[in-house]
């Protein structure tokens, strides 16, 4: 069980606790399981919490990335290969599946194998056995399979992407994670665990918070790469607040923000909004509402809906962009 203290799940938030529960729930069952998130999520911790909370945990937890391999590599790197079977192959070679026998097999990016290599996998789940590539004798294997994606797996099994009879074989449990959007709750739980953490890295003896203006930004930002990305995000402010002894205040949320990044637009600005007067009478003011949230919502999106960028953007303070969005209502659209 050191490997799920060395890497915790962290998380109050009902969504979250309920995803915890079920998972506490599946691990009993020797079955297959699919884990379903965006990027980010933490898809390989939840797959690594079934394997050390079932019965399987004291045996071996391999672990695969589908989409980092070709597909001719990615079978041999699966099913293992035999002696001579290819060009540099002196040697004869055991698969994960060999590897992970007894224990769990974990297959993220199922979604990009080949036909092949899954017609392959739905043999071992379904008989239990496999061959290794260039090789004839039929090898038994006892793997639990728990597969990860983040694409929509029963779309793909309809447009014939993606075999259905392994889709049925692999979905016993589908385990689909919410986006750290969903999970506001532990957005701060995370961000401390993360900067404690890696003020002990630096050699820091304490970790003095993160300041009101801080948390604020961290809270109002939409993560699009979920808790990855807020562990980068944290990470980056701890070492560049490194020697500042009080609370963090600065949050960058893009490292690759430049005035000489390449490629960079000089033009890069919301559309200019039409100032063209209607013909007919009209109410003023409400037009130039309408004028006001068009500019908000552009300039929201121009800066990937970081708050902080936003109102510099905009040449006011973070606090003077908080009151136009509660104005017209739009903090539901980030928050």
């Amino acid at each position: 069980m050191n490997r799920l203290q060395e890497q915790p799940l962290i998380g109050e938030s009902p969504v979250f606790l309920e995803v915890l529960e079920r998972v506490s729930r599946v691990a009993q069952l020797n079955r297959p399981v699919l884990v379903i998130g965006e990027r980010g999520t933490g898809k390989e911790l939840v797959a690594a919490r079934i394997h050390y909370l079932s019965p399987r945990w004291d045996r071996p937890f391999v672990k695969l990335n589908c989409a980092a391999l070709a597909e001719s590599l990615l079978e041999t790197e699966l099913f293992g290969h035999e002696a001579g079977s290819f060009t540099g192959a002196t040697r004869r070679r055991l698969g994960r599946f060999e590897l992970a026998n007894e224990g769990s097999l974990f297959l993220d990016e199922l979604s990009n194998t080949s036909e092949r290599v899954q017609e392959k996998v739905l043999r071992v789940i379904e008989y239990g056995e496999l061959e290794r590539v260039g090789g004839n004798d039929t090898i038994k294997t006892d793997v639990r399979i728990i597969g990860a994606t983040n694409e929509d797996l029963p779309a793909l099994a309809e447009q014939g992407k993606f075999r259905a009879d392994l889709l049925d074989r692999l979905a016993f449990d589908v385990i689909t994670l919410p986006p750290l959007r969903e999970r506001q709750e532990d957005i701060m739980p995370l961000a401390d665990h993360f900067a404690v953490k890696m003020s002990g890295e630096l050699g820091l003896e304490l970790f003095e918070g993160f300041s009101d203006v801080a948390k604020d930004l961290l809270m109002d930002y939409a993560w699009p790469g979920n808790v990855r990305e807020l562990k980068n995000v944290v990470e980056r402010a701890v070492y560049t607040a490194l020697g500042n002894d009080e609370a963090i205040s600065e949050i960058n949320f893009d490292p690759f923000e430049s005035p000489w990044r390449p490629g960079g637009k000089a033009d890069d600005r919301p559309a200019d909004v039409a100032t063209d007067l209607p013909r007919d009478a009209y109410d003023f003011k409400e037009h130039i509402q309408q004028i006001e949230i068009s500019l908000l919502k552009d300039a929201l999106e121009q800066c990937r809906f970081n708050q902080k960028k936003t109102a510099e953007f905009l040449g006011m303070t973070y606090h003077q962009l908080r009151g136009y969005l509660r104005k017209y209502e739009l903090t539901d659209q980030i928050d």
